[in-house]
């Protein structure tokens, strides 16, 4: 028997949405499998060379920890084909995706029947963060949170069809690690209540097609002020205004940007560009859209 699994790429906080929100990107990692003799792990693709191809492999120890957590001592040996077409260590979720791949490949060797909000709850645990993977797995817009029992919760709902996305990649990685040093140990009640504030707004305005609620909708005090010495330029393209531009957050940790504009307006993702390069830094746009499904196999 052998599989094929095709897991999008995912871009969280969207903004006010700390570890709240996220949206899937059709942009994939996709893996071939089979059972084999013996682990066999290959790699093509984007930053196929940083992709470890032994044991240390991501969506083969977390295969492994899906194993052990529902008691069994371990996995038969497969072949794993990857490709990957997201870019690694660039705040587009390539370990979310790598993650959840593993929990469906020991979901599909183990023969547990697992349902997607399980798969949703499985690597989130995992992961320590549910709302990349939460995109990884449902597919779209996802607004996500654990509950008080632990488990996660999630809710996806679709872009308006004149609604586009794409992505501006710098040619240097931010480690998710130092980006989240970056942010204070707590906040003040003003800023805390600032982000619920737009948070509400950018749902309802993702929901209803409210486009004058843009950019404001996109505003946040809890993580992109506190990275914005660590992404050149970023400040400025947080204030970028131009006609057909919804607004501009940064992806996840970063240092990507994720541009939220209007059908027809490409124009205004080479404005993020422009101003990279104000900063010395290169950089190339991903022209993607949301991926409408979360993973697929077959």
């Amino acid at each position: 028997m052998a599989w094929k699994l095709r897991v999008p790429a995912s871009s969280a906080n969207l903004g006010p949405g700390f570890d709240a929100l996220g949206l899937a990107l059709d942009i994939p990692l996709e893996c071939s499998f089979r059972p084999a003799g013996k682990l066999v792990i290959r790699a093509t693709g984007r930053d196929a060379d940083q992709i470890p191809l032994n044991e240390d492999n991501l969506i083969w120890q977390t295969a492994l920890r899906v194993a052990r957590d529902v008691g069994r001592d371990t996995l038969p040996p497969i072949e794993l084909e990857i490709h990957n077409e997201i870019p690694l260590g660039k705040g587009l979720g390539s370990s979310a995706a790598a993650l959840t791949a593993g929990v469906v490949i020991a979901d599909k060797l183990l023969g547990l029947g697992w349902k997607p909000l399980r798969i949703v709850d499985e690597a989130a645990r995992i992961e320590g963060h549910q709302d990349n993977v939460a995109a990884c797995v449902l597919g779209s817009i996802v607004a996500s949170a654990i509950d008080s029992h632990g488990m996660t919760r999630a809710v996806r709902l679709d872009l308006p069809e004149r609604y586009r996305v794409a992505v501006v990649v710098p040619d240097f990685v931010l480690p998710t690690a130092e980006a989240r040093a970056a942010l204070p140990s707590s906040y003040s009640k003003e800023d805390t209540v600032f982000n619920v504030q737009r948070s509400a707004l950018l749902i309802a305005a993702l929901a209803t097609g409210a486009t004058s609620a843009f950019p404001a909708a996109l505003e946040d005090r809890l993580h992109q002020p506190y990275r914005a010495r660590l992404v050149p330029g970023l400040e400025e393209i947080l204030r970028l205004r131009a006609p057909g531009l919804l607004g501009c957050a940064l992806s996840g940790a970063g240092p990507s940007v994720l541009v939220l504009y209007e059908k027809g307006c490409e124009q205004v993702c080479e404005l993020v560009c422009q101003i990279f390069a104000l900063h010395s830094r290169a950089s190339e746009i991903l022209w993607t859209r949301i991926a409408s499904e979360g993973y697929q196999i077959s």
